[in-house]
């Protein structure tokens, strides 16, 4: 099947394009063995002819659990092949994340590995099993019936109707949102969501077929299947896959296949730079960076410039309701709007900044921040649906930021983090971006703590480089002078590490959830 991989109207059309166009290209490397595109339609087919024989059909849900992986990946594609949506589940949840995802989604099947980490998976399972009527059978990918449904013939009778039925609107992926403020929403990610906003970034950076990147964002996040499996495939792209982020890991991995392009939010970008083994590692082969899923650090961003000075730098800001990149860094922008902005709204998003009444903003203005167009869902799934985060296709996405005269978006972090010191609002990202120009500062996370007299004051968890001395008074004197005294800081806490997501973000909720 020839034609334009970009305008793909569904992921097994897109697969079977991408094996068509670039039969030559690496497209995934996992381990030790290479995938081509054409490798993964064959094994896509058989595992959707088995999952066919099994009783799936049509607007079936199956979840998955597994590291970065090829297993993932092919189930990911067969079971899109036949209408089937994937629920995205990470190795690092547990009993009750798992148990609520699972019968609020009504998943029928569950692929997972036998255990990770020394963490029994099967057995999670079993405990809860008996509690999910809907769900059918749980299968481990790293077992001999899982083996089996790989081998499987294809049964192209039964196949070809069933993919043929697949339409751009039918459900493909639910992510389920942090539950960070209560229980996890299910995104209902579809085809077309997942293209359109693929499209949208791999239009945006001008990537190339062969391009290589070392992929650590999970899949069960959009960061991992969006923005990096499914850009990269509508152009023929690479991705090694990385089990799950060590620094030193992937840093081994560059050193023996240098990539075009680097990609991770700031969080593991700022361990890779920081790691022992980084200085000798060659990076010069890498022509695009691209960072984000949190606010702008100018000082990651500096040092990502001194170390590869012939990259291009681009922030990257989506969510798991756009289905992807919503916003990113002009390719020719000037240094300052890297530094200070997210950058401006792909082709086909609309933002607009809002009061506390919906009422739109004038440029300049602090609000929430809404976007429709491009990858927005339509809806939640499950429990959450109608929740009144989507109003007439605008996304409430909770973060507080503004747009200037020429697009560009200045992100002030999330609604919730806002506190009030002294009758004053202060955005915790402002103070944060701050603290980390301190050279000793490794990693740095504000919030609210409530104070009897200010009603509340902000605590900074900072961690310190190794060996520093950093003191509390050594922050406090860095950040006199050059803010506002009520948006001094009042507490800092030095810390070894903070709570992370899934996703590789400072967890703040945990944070709050401890300092109450």
């Amino acid at each position: 099947m020839k034609g334009n991989t970009l305008n793909a109207s569904t992921l097994p059309q897109a697969l079977e394009r991408a094996a068509s166009l670039h039969p030559a290209i690496e497209a995934w490397i996992d381990g030790d063995t290479v995938h081509s595109f054409a490798n993964m339609h064959t094994a896509s087919e058989r595992l959707a002819s088995a999952m066919l024989e099994a009783g799936l059909s049509r607007g079936d849900r199956i979840a998955v659990l597994s590291q970065n992986q090829i297993e993932w990946l092919q189930l990911f594609f067969a079971a899109t092949r036949i209408g089937v949506a994937v629920v995205a589940l990470s190795a690092r949840y547990r009993d009750a994340e798992i148990e609520y995802m699972l019968a609020d989604s009504e998943a029928r099947m569950v692929f997972t590995l036998a255990s990770v980490d020394g963490f029994d998976c099967l057995a999670m399972f079993a405990r809860m099993s008996a509690r999910l009527p809907k769900l059918r059978q749980v299968v481990a990918i790293d077992s001999e019936p899982f083996r089996q449904m790989q081998a499987a013939e294809v049964d192209t009778d039964s196949l070809e109707p069933a993919t043929a039925s697949v339409q751009p609107d039918d459900l493909a992926m639910v992510i389920y949102t942090s539950g960070t403020t209560g229980r996890p929403k299910g995104c209902a990610l579809t085809h077309a969501s997942l293209l359109a906003s693929a499209a949208a970034q791999a239009r945006h950076t001008q990537t190339r077929a062969g391009d290589l990147l070392q992929l650590s964002n999970p899949f069960n996040h959009v960061g991992g299947i969006t923005c990096g499996i499914l850009a990269q495939l509508l152009v023929g792209g690479s991705c090694e896959l990385v089990p799950s982020f060590k620094a030193r890991t992937v840093l081994d991995m560059i050193r023996k296949r240098p990539p075009q392009i680097l990609v991770g939010v700031p969080t593991m970008m700022t361990l890779i730079l920081m790691h022992p083994a980084s200085e000798s590692v060659d990076l010069s082969s890498v022509r695009l960076i691209i960072t984000g899923g949190s606010n702008v650090d100018s000082t990651l961003l500096t040092q990502l410039q001194r170390r590869m000075p012939g990259a291009t730098i681009m922030n990257l800001y989506g969510l798991s309701e756009a289905s992807g990149a919503l916003v990113m860094t002009p390719r020719d922008c000037a240094d300052e709007d890297l530094m200070q902005s997210i950058g401006k709204p792909l082709e086909g998003a609309e933002v607009r900044a809002v009061d506390a009444d919906g009422k739109a903003l004038p440029p300049g203005e602090i609000g929430e921040l809404h976007f429709r167009g491009l990858g927005v869902v339509r809806d939640y799934i499950g429990a959450a649906a109608g929740s009144g985060a989507f109003e007439i296709g605008w996304l409430h996405t909770g973060d507080m930021g503004c747009v200037d005269t020429r697009g560009f978006i200045t992100l002030k972090g999330r609604m919730k983090d806002m506190y009030i010191q002294g009758g004053f609002n202060v955005y915790p990202a402002e103070v944060e971006a701050l603290i980390a120009t301190h050279p000793a500062v490794v990693m740095v996370a504000g919030i609210g703590v409530p104070d009897k007299v200010l009603g509340e004051v902000g605590r900074y968890y900072v961690i310190a480089r190794e060996g520093s001395g950093l003191t509390e008074s050594d922050v406090l004197a860095h950040c006199a002078g050059q803010i506002a005294d009520y948006k001094m800081p009042r507490q800092v806490v030095l810390r070894a590490e903070l709570p992370m997501t899934p996703a590789g973000k400072i967890q703040k909720a945990a944070l709050r959830a401890e300092a109450n």
